[in-house]
């Protein structure tokens, strides 16, 4: 009986350790990649969205913009500009909520809008197949600290393999396709040189 149950025991030691090498990660033998620190609407402060369209995933399109407000470097300067933002979008302008999926403060936080998943209200004609990712502050004649625009490529690798953005997704500035200045044009020069940048949408 002894004999029985230590074999047991040991068969069961040799399925864990087999499982654990064939099952930890994700498939395809990608390495995940760290996401970047993140606020969630709740913890900024949002109010919930008045509705909710769901996108296909992965998603093909990646918008970058800038929210033409001011700058934040601290938690509760960004938290502030984002419920003002948002009570804007859903006030005056009558969207569900506010109008980005993302939105990067120069503290180096992506503060959470929309989310992964559901249709923002930030490019005409990309909303429902684009993710909308703002850099709080206007990006016309200076960038965003180093900090905010590694958070942004971090949310991006993090995204694909997360698998909320298609491998082969397309990254654009929103001037490219709708009439707005938006994201500034030193911010426009420096997303050019960026993975995935597609120059003729």
């Amino acid at each position: 009986m002894r004999c029985a149950t230590n074999n047991l025991l040991l068969l069961l030691l040799l399925l864990g350790m087999v499982l654990a090498t064939v099952g930890g990660g994700r498939s395809k033998g990608k390495k995940s990649t760290p996401c970047p620190k993140m606020k969630l609407k709740r913890q900024w402060g949002g109010k919930p969205a008045s509705g909710l369209d769901y996108q296909v995933r992965p998603i093909r399109f990646v918008v970058i913009h800038h929210t033409v407000s001011a700058e934040c470097t601290t938690f509760a300067q960004c938290a502030e500009i984002l419920q003002n933002t948002q009570r804007f979008h859903q006030v005056d302008l009558d969207y569900y909520d506010i109008g980005y999926n993302f939105l990067i403060g120069n503290d180096g936080v992506v503060y959470e809008g929309t989310g992964w998943g559901v249709k923002g209200s930030h490019t005409y004609g990309y909303n429902a197949n684009g993710t909308g990712i703002a850099f709080i502050g206007n990006f016309a004649d200076k960038l965003p600290s180093q900090s905010a625009l590694d958070a942004c490529e971090q949310l991006l690798a993090c995204g694909v393999d997360q698998g909320e953005l298609s491998d082969d997704y397309s990254l654009i500035a929103a001037s490219q396709v709708i009439s707005t200045q938006s994201p500034g044009l030193t911010l426009y020069n420096e997303v050019q040189e960026w993975p995935h940048w597609l120059s003729n949408p």
